[in-house]
């Protein structure tokens, strides 16, 4: 395989093929001098690079004792190529992938718009338990992929940058009774106070606008060519084309141009909260 620009699957490939280094004791100049290559030849490889024959993938893995199922899923990932990767996890929860999240913990920067839900990391632990209970998961599974899920937001910290542009419609269903719901509003105005997350609504008097195609997100790295991700109930896709990125990054600058400021988008949220307040207060009545 010539070497190449890494990619999504090219990093897939490079931290499955590292995790198997690691459970040999071996350093990759050990390694390499033990299969007579260059250090260099081990570094692009786990870096998605390339830069090597299919032949000397599975020397390398037979070496390091990989699984039969390691070595399949590895070969398979190796000769994928293209600009688009499908994913279709078993469970059949596609935002739960290993991929998805090493990819977030990966990005300096991560820009998602949402347009009928709370995005997934901004989701309080019972939304999540609500909107994954909706989905087309075993009940017995719910707990795991909440978990999962859950956990996704522990990179929501400072040393990086999220923005978040969600439809205000979104903000108006009430997942989980008026409770969650309105706990998740205020996790929202939390969220909205720190430097590094910012929150703009899309108003819904603007009637048609760019974002109608669907949700997704654009996630940007220090080293690598940004990632477009989008999924639906049974797949994930992957994208690192520029002509594919260049298409998502319109998008969000057609969003952009007529979204909510934060401090708009923080008014909104209490106005929601404040209706809440006052269907609740005649309810009483």
């Amino acid at each position: 395989m010539p070497k190449r620009e890494s990619s999504v699957v090219g990093r897939e490939f490079g931290n499955g093929v590292r995790a198997i280094i690691g459970r040999t004791g071996l350093t990759q100049r050990r390694l390499a001098e033990l299969l007579g290559w260059q250090e260099a030849k081990i570094s692009d490889l786990l870096a998605g690079k390339g830069g090597v024959t299919e032949l000397e993938v599975a020397t390398l893995l037979a070496y390091c004792r990989a699984t039969v199922a390691e070595r399949d899923y590895l070969l398979a990932l190796f000769r994928e190529s293209g600009n688009v990767w499908l994913q279709m996890p078993e469970d059949g929860v596609p935002d739960q992938v290993r991929t998805l999240i090493e990819q977030e913990k990966e990005a300096n920067e991560i820009i998602c718009w949402s347009m009928v839900l709370v995005p997934g990391l901004l989701q309080i632990p019972e939304y999540v338990h609500v909107v994954t209970s909706a989905a087309p998961v075993d009940a017995e599974d719910v707990p795991t992929v909440v978990a999962a899920r859950v956990a996704r937001a522990q990179i929501l910290e400072p040393g990086r940058t999220f923005t978040f542009y969600i439809h205000e419609q979104a903000l108006w269903l009430p997942v989980g009774g008026d409770e969650v719901w309105r706990e998740q509003l205020c996790h929202l105005l939390r969220l909205s106070v720190r430097r590094y997350v910012s929150i703009r609504i899309i108003p819904r008097s603007i009637g048609m606008h760019a974002g109608t195609s669907g949700d997704f997100r654009v996630m940007k790295f220090p080293k690598y060519p940004p990632v477009v991700y989008v999924e639906s109930v049974k797949c994930c896709l992957f994208f690192d084309d520029k002509e594919t990125v260049d298409v998502y990054e319109n998008i969000l600058k057609a969003l952009a141009a007529v979204a909510l400021d934060e401090e708009e988008s923080r008014a909104v949220i209490n106005s929601i909260l404040e209706a809440s307040d006052d269907h609740l207060a005649q309810e009483h009545l």
